[in-house]
């Protein structure tokens, strides 16, 4: 009763805290990306020997200053966090693993290895994961790619897979080759069984997709 009770008074007010902070957030990063993994998060959590608090918080909160939009300054976010988390009581031990959540959940390129890891944040980094699969994937996307001005697909310009962190944070290539650099390898790196099995339906609906994208990009008119 006495967790309940603490869970209630530390996820109301931080969906609060979250929904007002994300007011006019860009589409693909708003608060109903942040309901969704939180609602994926819980769902996987519940199948996992886990800290359920840490991992709603850490799910309700890892998106609450993205690095993309604060110009590429990954310090932002966590603290944020720990300043809310701390504004609410949050247990140290808990704002603590919040925390490292958000430093250590972001994809930041195939050859970035994080320097902290816990089943807390393996159940939400899936639940992030499975949000840029699939056809909410597709849709974010080309949502963020119209954001950023860039175009929809250039066949002269390949994709880099072999891009380090940085490459990977400056990149200003088409909008398909995000696909083959981040998206159709995250089925490969779910971290539970229950992702890795919702993760297959996703990633081969992206497959479908891109093959109609291309069969319609390059239309035979002989």
């Amino acid at each position: 009763m006495i967790e309940t009770t603490l869970s209630t008074q530390l996820i109301n007010p931080t969906v609060t805290y979250v929904k007002k902070e994300l007011t006019h957030a860009e589409g693909g990063h708003d608060w109903w990306h942040v309901q969704r993994v939180w609602q994926l998060a819980r769902h996987i959590g519940s199948k996992e020997n886990v800290d359920m608090l840490v991992v709603e918080l850490g799910a309700l909160l890892h998106d609450i200053a993205d690095s993309k939009f604060h110009n590429g300054d990954e310090t932002v976010g966590p603290e944020k966090a720990r300043a809310f988390l701390q504004s609410i009581d949050a247990p140290e031990s808990v704002t603590k693993h919040v925390v490292s959540i958000i430093q250590n959940i972001s994809f930041k390129g195939g050859n970035h290895r994080p320097d902290f890891c816990s089943p807390e944040l393996a159940v939400v980094q899936d639940a992030d994961r499975l949000d840029a699969l699939g056809a909410i994937g597709i849709a974010r996307t080309f949502n963020y790619g119209g954001f950023k001005n860039r175009p929809m697909y250039d066949p002269s310009v390949t994709p880099n897979m072999t891009m380090t962190k940085e490459q990977y944070k400056q990149s200003l290539a088409p909008t398909i080759n995000h696909f083959y650099e981040k998206l159709l390898l995250l089925k490969d790196r779910m971290n539970t069984n229950t992702a890795k099995e919702m993760a297959e339906e996703r990633h081969r609906f992206m497959e479908q997709f891109l093959e109609q994208f291309y069969r319609e990009w390059d239309v035979d008119v002989a």
